[in-house]
């Protein structure tokens, strides 16, 4: 079997497309940096007959996400499909004159250098396998920049660059990048942005692997 590996996991989104890649055969590694509501997550996915584990990490910190990464690969398989979707800290929501160069470092270190060491990591058991997806995950700030929101804009245009250039660059292999802007919130009961219809949304970008950034809503685009 392969792994869908998702860092970032949590009980909304990433609940929902651990559940829909779950279901679809791969085993799931759940990669956050809170080991307890891991084990709750992989318990429940566990419990709907998907083969999922939890594995503790700092995305801002590069030993441990490649740590993590190892030991998903090991116990589970390697690592087909990568998503990196890890929810900003508060201090990267600040307005652009309340932001400080110490806050847009966390942040360049959180949207830029983890999601660099997690695909650099993965890439190898990809290319043995001869194919593999990594899928981005962004708020409205990656294409619009918002001076309210300063840190995710400004660190969030540094991933959207960095995906790109990956996108273009892996395609001849067989590997697919693909980015998702969400603008607002994911919202139960939506056609489009609850939580289900964002995961087969995600689904469809691993199957179809056609072109680089993708909206949720028409509002995204």
């Amino acid at each position: 079997m392969t792994t869908f590996a998702i860092i970032g996991a949590g009980h909304g989104l990433g609940a929902s497309v651990a559940r829909r890649f779950g279901t679809e055969g791969f085993d799931v590694a759940l990669i956050a940096r809170d080991s307890g509501r891991l084990d709750g997550l992989a318990a429940q996915l566990t419990a709907e007959g998907i083969n999922a584990r939890g594995y503790s990490a700092d995305v801002r910190e590069p030993a441990s996400l490649t740590a993590a990464l190892d030991r998903a690969a090991q116990d589970l398989g390697p690592i087909e499909v990568l998503q990196y979707s890890p929810l900003p800290a508060k201090q990267f929501l600040r307005p652009v004159l309340e932001t400080t160069a110490t806050d847009l470092a966390a942040a360049i270190e959180f949207s830029v250098y983890g999601p660099l060491t997690a695909v650099r990591h993965a890439l190898p058991g990809m290319r043995r396998l001869g194919h593999g997806t990594v899928l981005f995950i962004n708020g409205g700030s990656a294409v619009r920049p918002n001076p309210r929101y300063a840190g995710t804009s400004i660190a969030f245009a540094g991933e959207s660059a960095l995906a790109q250039m990956l996108h273009d660059t892996l395609e001849p292999e067989n590997i697919h990048v693909a980015q998702l802007i969400i603008s607002g919130a994911i919202t139960p009961g939506h056609p489009r942005t609850d939580p289900a219809a964002l995961a087969d949304t995600l689904w469809q970008l691993h199957t179809h692997r056609d072109g680089f950034r993708h909206a949720a809503d028409d509002r995204d685009a």
